[in-house]
Order: structure tokens, then sequence, then C-alpha cells
């Protein structure tokens, strides 16, 4: 019988990002089908407005501390969260499926002997147990899944689990100040691209391929994506031909993404490319080709030339907006 759900929150210069409210607000739901406990923990150093995760159902949250904690440490979080599972008795962890979830969760399951489901879009209960739903086939298909260990850690894919409107409700925080760590592997510098929005965060993504023929063309994703308030991302042609740089490649081997809106542009659809995208809400697909993968999954698909397309739909906006 499970008695406590954990959220391992995200921060990231001091605050928190946006999968730790969907986190928190998924752990809040689903301890609520079980019948039980829900808190959450974070690592970092100074971290912000950590109350606020109150508004999403965690009544507590646990800020483990130490000044050498603020940039990310696989040796040093699998640790210090194998511990505090330990610690409280979480017997149900759920992480964002980000870059950090990716690699902590596996090492932290393995700590604490527990079975992991990974990039889940949806946890239910059933009789008592949790089931989760997840992608397979490179997102060709979804599979149901139980996990049978005492213990069970599931990764949750981003902008899929719905944080909800906050509800103004604050959490109590209690702070762990920690004298030493295990900083055998950490990360030793971030890189930001200044201004612009994570594809792995964003409510809306214009996303450019091969068909921009160049990384002098992608003017006009950017220009589209900045009348749209939407990040920029790239198909792995796109990056491997070194017009856009790695943290904007969507797919298998870039970011998998579930945007309100993707606007692809210039993109035929690869297998890989799908399976990173073809959860977003709505799709929109541009391409000369009509028999162009793309179009399979696309809501909205325009056969043309995107250097004719994308500026007149850039105009029209324009107007819109005026």
């Amino acid at each position: 019988m499970a008695n406590k759900v954990l959220a391992i929150l995200e921060q990231r210069d001091g605050n928190l990002k946006k999968i730790s409210l969907e986190v928190s607000k998924t752990a809040s739901d689903l301890a609520g089908k079980l019948n039980i406990e829900a808190e959450a923990v974070v690592i970092g150093n100074e971290i912000a407005d950590l109350v606020n995760v109150g508004s999403y159902g965690i009544k507590k949250v646990t800020h483990i501390k130490n000044a050498d904690l603020g940039n990310y440490s696989t040796s040093a979080y699998t640790e210090l969260v194998s511990n505090f599972i330990d610690e409280t008795g979480a017997d149900i962890i759920l992480f964002g499926n980000t870059a950090l979830g990716k690699d902590l969760a596996p090492h932290v399951a393995v700590k604490v002997n527990a079975g992991i489901g990974v990039d889940c879009t949806n946890l239910d209960v059933s009789d008592g147990e949790i089931i989760a739903t997840r992608p397979v086939y490179a997102g060709k298909a979804l599979v149901n899944i139980k996990v049978n260990s005492d213990k069970k850690v599931f990764t949750l894919r981003p902008n899929v689990f719905n944080a909800g409107e906050p509800s103004g409700e604050t959490a109590e925080v209690e702070v762990k100040n920690v004298d030493s760590v295990n900083l055998s592997i950490k990360v030793t510098e971030t890189k930001k691209s200044e201004g612009k929005l994570d594809v792995a965060e964003a409510s809306i993504i214009v996303s450019g391929g091969r068909g921009m023929k160049g990384p002098e063309h992608f003017d006009i994703v950017e220009e589209l994506a900045d009348l749209l308030g939407a990040a920029v991302g790239a198909s792995r042609a796109a990056v491997d031909a070194g017009w856009r740089p790695h943290s904007e490649q969507v797919g298998q081997t870039g970011k998998t993404v579930s945007p309100n809106l993707y606007i692809a542009l210039g993109i035929s659809g690869a297998i890989q490319h799908l399976a990173g995208m073809r959860s977003s809400k709505y799709i929109v697909a541009v391409n000369k080709d009509p028999d162009a993968p793309i179009f399979g999954v696309a809501d909205y698909g325009i056969t043309g030339d995107v250097f004719e397309v994308v500026p007149a739909m850039i105009e029209e906006i324009k107007k819109i907006k005026s």
C-alpha cells in the first residue's frame, strides 16, 4: 500500500522551472486518488518563491541547501534525493522528463531499488494501482504500464500534465542545510541562449528543417516565432548542418516537446522528428512535397514553398495584431 508521493522539483539559477509546477500538481492529484500524502523536495542554493508550489497542491516542500548545489551534479543529487526518499518513506517518486530528470531518475531508481516508467503522458489509478501511459515505437503507439516494485519512479513529459491555475495557497518550506556533498560528477559550465524560450517548455514552437536551405533563411522562422511569442526549433538535419544549435533540436535525438501549437516549416517529417513532437496539441506543416510524412500527423497542412507561404503568414499576423 503506497503511503507518500514525492515530487522532485527543478530549479535553474534559483528559480523553479515550469515542469516543477506540473510535477507538483500531478503528485497532488495522484495522492488524492490514492488517499495518501504528497510533498516535494528541491536541491539548490538560494531558491525563490518555494511557497508558491502550495498553489499546485503541495503542502510541504523541503529545500536541501548547500552553496555548491547551485548547478546540477549527478553524484550529489542522486545521493541527496535517495537519502531523502529513505528518510521520508516515499514510495512513489515523480520527476520531469527533462534533461535533468532523464539523468537523475534512473540513478535514483537504482539506489532505492525502484522500478521506473519514463516519458509518461498520463498517470491514472485503477484498483489502487498506478497505471502509466507512455509512447512506444517512436510515438506511433501508446502503451499502459504498471510498475510492480514497492517503490515506483515515473518521469513526466513536459507540457502534457496541466498545472492549472494557481489556487493562491502556500506551502510550508523546510530548509535542510547539508555540510558536505559528493561532487565527483558535476556541471562545470552552463550556457544559456539569452532571451530565447526553451523548446522543452514553450507552449508554441516554430521549427525549421532542411527546406530552409541555409542558416541565413532562419530569419523568417525567428520572425514568425517572435510574433507568436514562440520558441524556435529545428530538425536534426538543420542542426547537423550547423544551421542551428543543438539546444533547439526537436526529435528522438533532441528534445521531446508537447506544445499547444507546433509549426513545422520545411520539415519532411522523418520518424525520428515525429517521435519528438507528434503529441503536440495542434500541428501546422508547410512543405512543398505533398507526400511529406509530416502531413500524416499535421492538423493543418499547406503544400507550398516556405519562402512564399511564411512571409504571407507573417504579414497576416501583423495585420491581425495591429
